[in-house]
């Protein structure tokens, strides 16, 4: 085991200057909320958001960083106009602006937060200008995980996952940690046997096949515990979340994919464990709020205390915990990201979910069509030439990998 980062050159003063990618979204919006309870912590320097200009802009006119981001050029006057006066901002726009926004010189950590495979090139810039990151965006790793484990050494950039479940792992793993993983020969006999990530299942966790032929969209996105953008909410119902996870505790971690395993906990309550090879177990506990790991993320080494984001404690009297196995026969979206992680797919795995999860949310296939749609491209995508990213320059690879995501988007749009 190795972590993907060397953790040594993280600062522990404060207050820590942000870069938020992705403000306007769920992550975005709760990184904010860490803010406002963290004044003294935390100052907003930059927010880079999408097509939402109206709450972009308010985020804008109550923290008032001197750069904001955002997608398309022609959406810049009217956010001019939403801004209180006397406040002039740099505003950038595009890939080329989040790059420039992620890599700002004067900015101490950035939350990497988009949605999908368009967060990866702000996390390559990230970590490139040698920032410390907090990793939401799954993504990065899915696409480009082992270059980017490459870029942070070199360039002794620090990353610390967000998501709940890595943010477990990495809290139960961080005291073994010896210069930015498990190297020593003393260590190794230390080593986790397994890292076990904990799905709640999602909605249809329980149901049997008749019943999910029929789910609706409306189903789908009503997840019993996270509130989540649409696009996560329907890989959280398709299990193909937690299949991007593993993928990302791989790259995370250093471990192998037989070392990462899942088990279906519908309270939420576990987020992760890690196995060890004496037999036993450590967990991490939590109410589900992304607060916490969000929080824990930005202040790391340190550990802040619960006002800095209003988490409640947990009562473990207040209910009973489950676990269960996943059911891979009626989810197969789990066994198809391992499959594809296994054969080097993992750019033509994310693509044809991003499209497969899009056209199911427009009503053009049914819920079950969504494994049927990425296996085709998995087998599509086999008889393609592997890309070459490790002995690349950063734009060359994402170049690449947006070359690739692209053709394969286009035939998954196309399938039927």
């Amino acid at each position: 085991m190795q972590y993907i980062s060397s953790l040594s050159n993280i600062s522990a003063s404060f207050p820590k200057r942000l870069a938020l990618m992705g403000s306007t979204g769920t992550i975005g919006t709760n990184a904010l909320n860490v803010v406002r309870e963290s004044k003294e912590y935390f100052r907003v320097y930059a927010l880079a958001g999408g097509k939402n200009i109206q709450k972009l802009a308010q985020q804008a006119n109550e923290f008032q960083p001197p750069y904001l981001a955002v997608l398309q050029e022609e959406d810049i006057p009217e956010l001019k106009t939403l801004l209180k006066s006397g406040y002039r901002p740099v505003i950038v726009c595009g890939k080329q602006g989040y790059k420039e926004i992620s890599s700002l010189p004067e900015i101490d950590i950035v939350l990497s937060a988009q949605v999908g495979a368009a967060g990866l090139s702000a996390t390559v810039s990230a970590v490139s200008a040698g920032k410390h990151v907090a990793l939401a965006n799954k993504e990065s790793l899915v696409l480009a995980g082992a270059y980017i484990r490459q870029l942070a050494y070199a360039k002794n950039a620090a990353i610390i996952p967000v998501d709940s479940e890595h943010y477990a792992l990495f809290q139960c793993l961080a005291p073994h940690f010896q210069t930015g993983g498990i190297q020593s020969q003393t260590a190794l006999k230390h080593m986790p046997k397994s890292l076990i990530l904990t799905a709640s299942g999602g909605p249809f966790h329980g149901k049997d096949l008749e019943y999910l032929q029929h789910v609706s969209v409306e189903d789908a996105l009503k997840h019993p515990n996270w509130k989540m953008g649409a696009k996560i909410t329907i890989d959280s119902a398709t299990l193909m979340n937690k299949g991007l996870e593993v993928i990302e505790a791989c790259h995370l971690y250093g471990v192998q994919l037989a070392q990462v395993d899942v088990v279906v906990h519908p309270q939420s309550v576990v987020h992760s464990l890690v196995s060890w090879q004496d037999g036993s177990v450590t967990a991490q506990l939590a109410v589900p709020d992304m607060k916490l790991p969000i929080c824990a993320a930005f202040s790391y080494p340190r550990m802040l205390t619960q006002k800095n984001n209003s988490m409640p404690s947990l009562d473990l009297t207040a209910q009973s915990l489950s676990f269960d196995k996943p059911n891979r026969t009626l989810f197969p979206c789990l066994d198809l990201a391992c499959q594809a992680y296994g054969d080097n797919l993992s750019i033509e795995l994310n693509a044809a979910n991003e499209i497969a999860v899009e056209r199911f949310l427009n009503k053009e296939i049914g819920f079950l069509q969504i494994p049927l749609l990425i296996r085709a491209m998995l087998d599509q995508a086999a008889k393609l030439d592997k890309l070459p990213l490790l002995s690349s320059a950063p734009d060359t690879v994402l170049a690449q990998i947006e070359e690739r995501d692209s053709y394969i988007r286009s035939l998954a749009k196309a399938w039927h």
